[in-house]
């Protein structure tokens, strides 16, 4: 008898589960992210305006480095309704060691005083 052999080629598959061969049993609880609050929303206004005014600033490694910390500052944002544990720590130590180029820009104001700096 001629062995059948199949591929399983899965690209992309959000919010699932998957169980393969004898007795396998695949669960799956999706919850949606938690409702962003007043200040999630303040806070994710000012990171995007913070990252769009980046843009308009000659490219360096610190303006590299303060637009990745604000971009995972953003997804969490979008993805939890809160920044995630440790970011606003973060995004406090790269705009301090950035002070020179967030200083011409108003938008940094905006980002360092609802992180509390």
């Amino acid at each position: 008898m001629a062995s059948e052999q199949s591929d399983v080629r899965i690209d992309r598959a959000d919010n699932s589960a998957f169980a393969f061969g004898e007795n396998a049993r695949a669960e799956t609880r999706n919850a949606a992210p938690a409702g962003r609050g007043e200040a999630g929303e303040e806070l994710l206004r000012a990171v995007r305006q913070l990252r769009a005014d980046l843009t308009l600033l000659r490219a360096s490694e610190q303006t590299a480095r303060l637009d990745e910390a604000l971009a995972d500052t953003e997804g969490d944002i979008t993805r939890t309704g809160a920044a995630g544990e440790g970011r606003p720590a973060r995004l406090r130590t790269v705009l301090a060691d950035a002070q020179n180029i967030v200083s011409l820009v108003a938008s940094a104001g905006a980002v360092a005083g609802l992180l509390g700096m």
